[in-house]
Formats: structure tokens, C-alpha cells, sequence
């Protein structure tokens, strides 16, 4: 059995490296970001195996995604596409403390997914199948294979995930809350910022975060995580709020801290935790994704869990 099971686009990240307009930049690092895979290494570092269904091209962009996914302890099944490229991502900070991001991904192999490229006994025989609003957002096929996942791990009796993932440059705020209102009926856990929970809910949902949670809970999952960022996170779970204060470390690079926070509430999930402690390893693995440039390199493993809750010193000897 796998313990998570997740599928998406990934696409090739170029970081520059100097802060200013993109223009002036002239020395780039080369990585790759893709929600979905970050969500599947987090997993990984933490004890748990993943596994990442996807196309990429047949490029050397496709080659460092399947390598180093496959380095990080990622079960990978990404199939090469000689009719589209690996999708690009290019980040630049503007100033120090505002970051851009830009998406090449239109025709990408990625957005070519389709419900073909997803191995049914993989998603049966996974506890948790993982997915975000991204990946429908792509085209109609993507739209399709969710659904179709979705299904197969329903079915199966797999607990599905989604993280809302709002990108705007894909969809509208009404495309996408079309789209999820018509999904999270069919989903277990539900990953989402405020702003995000108000595109399922409707913007004029009353009050704050807490009865947002309860709103999003009356649609169905069992259970709602509400980001809050800087003031830490909700969840709802079998009736019971809960709240959790974010661990202060020193942002680098705010990119992936979600991802990080999914990754580190599915391996309690999946390591039978307590609603308390999950939520703790959430908290703590997003405060990590966010130490060093990058969306998933600076992701937890068990043992760095514990740099945050007092235990060591400071110094590693």
C-alpha cells in the first residue's frame, strides 16, 4: 500500500538571484515547483512513502524533474511527452520583501494530462490521493483526470485530499468556485487559505475564519484546514475546532509554505497522529518550506522537527 498518492504539473523554476527587475537579472538557479510534487516530497522526508503521477516533456527539463523527484525518495510516474514541453516557472524579487512569479505553462506537457496516464491500482491502493484546484485549472483533460481519480479513490474508500491552491492566472474566481463547489462534497480533508475558503463558501459568507470552517465543513470534508499565515491555522475535525499559533522563524521565501503545511498534516495522517499533534507537524513543516530560497528544498525530515520546539540549542555539533 502507498501512503499518498498525488498527480499534477511540475515545471522547471528559474530563481534569479539578484533582487531588482527581472531584466537586470543575469544569473538564474535552475530547480523545478510544482504543488503537488512538493506535497509529495514533504511526505517523503517525512517517512511516508509518495508517489507523483505527471507528464513532463521529453526535454532535459523533463529529465531533472523525473531525477531529482526520484532523489527526494518520490515514487515517480511521469510520462514523457515528445509533442510539448516541460512547463516553466520564473521567480524574481522585486524588492526584498515582494516576490514574482511567472508561468509558461500553456500546451505544456503537463496540461496534457489525461485520465490515461493514471494507474487505477495506484490510486486504490493508496490511504490518502492528494490533489489541488491547480490541476483542473490546466485544461479540460486535467479537469477530467481529477475527476476521474477522485472517483477511483472514492470507490475505494481512499481518503481524498484537496488543497484550494488558488492560482488566478489560470481561471477566474467564478470558474473556480464553480468547480469546487461541484468537488468538495467528494472530499475528506480540505486545504485552504481564508480568502480561498470564501471562493467555495461565496464572498458574503458571515464572520471570520472559525465560521468559515464550519461553513466548509457543512459541504461536506471531515476535515477543513483554514491558513491564517502569520496567525497560525484552524482545524475542524469531528466536530472540534482547533486552533494552532505559527512557529516564528525568519522568511526567506514564502513560496511552497502551504505546500509544506499539506505535507506535514497528511504524514500525521498517515502516521495515525492525534488531531493535535497533525495539526503541530503542519505548523511546523510550513514554517520550514519557508527558511530558504525554494518551494520544497528546505521541507522537514523528522528530525529537524525538533529545531523548532525548543530542543536543541541552535547549534548543531
Amino acid at each position: 500500500m502507498t501512503g499518498l498518492v498525488t498527480f499534477g504539473e511540475t515545471m522547471a523554476l528559474f530563481a534569479a538571484r539578484r533582487t531588482g527587475p527581472l531584466r537586470f537579472a543575469r544569473d538564474f538557479d535552475l530547480g523545478l515547483g510544482g504543488a503537488e510534487s512538493n506535497v509529495a516530497i514533504g511526505v517523503a522526508r517525512l517517512g511516508h512513502p509518495a508517489c507523483w503521477i505527471g507528464r513532463v516533456g521529453a526535454d532535459e527539463f523533463g529529465d531533472l524533474i523525473r531525477s531529482t523527484l526520484a532523489g527526494e525518495g518520490v515514487d515517480v510516474r511521469a510520462v514523457p511527452d515528445p509533442g510539448a514541453p516541460t512547463g516553466l516557472m520564473i521567480k524574481g524579487r522585486r524588492t526584498a520583501d515582494h516576490i514574482d512569479v511567472s508561468y509558461y505553462r500553456t500546451g505544456s506537457a503537463g496540461s496534457r494530462l489525461s485520465p490515461d496516464d493514471l494507474d487505477p491500482s495506484l490510486v486504490r491502493a493508496a490511504r490518502v490521493l492528494h490533489v489541488s484546484a491547480i490541476t483542473p485549472a490546466l485544461s479540460a483533460t486535467a479537469r477530467e483526470t481529477v475527476r476521474h481519480a477522485v472517483k477511483l479513490a472514492r470507490d475505494a474508500g481512499v481518503t481524498v485530499s484537496l488543497d484550494v491552491n488558488y492560482r488566478r492566472a489560470l481561471w477566474t474566481p467564478q470558474e473556480a468556485g464553480a468547480w469546487l463547489r461541484e468537488t468538495v462534497g467528494d472530499v475528506d480533508v480540505l486545504f485552504a487559505t481564508e480568502a480561498e475558503g470564501r471562493l467555495v463558501t461565496g464572498p458574503d459568507t458571515a464572520g471570520g475564519p472559525e465560521e468559515l470552517a464550519w461553513a466548509l465543513a457543512a459541504l461536506g470534508p471531515a476535515h477543513v484546514l483554514v491558513k491564517l499565515g502569520a496567525r497560525g491555522a484552524l482545524e475542524l475535525s469531528g466536530g472540534v475546532l482547533r486552533r494552532a499559533e505559527p512557529y516564528r522563524v525568519t522568511e526567506v521565501d514564502p513560496v511552497g509554505a502551504g505546500d509544506g503545511f499539506a505535507a506535514g498534516w497528511l504524514a500525521g495522517l498517515l502516521d495515525d497522529a492525534p488531531p493535535d499533534r497533525r495539526l503541530d507537524m503542519a505548523c511546523a513543516a510550513g514554517a520550514f518550506a519557508v527558511t530558504s530560497q525554494g518551494d520544497w528544498e528546505s521541507l522537514p525530515r523528522r528530525d529537524d522537527l525538533r529545531l523548532l520546539t525548543g530542543q536543541g540549542d541552535g547549534v548543531s555539533r
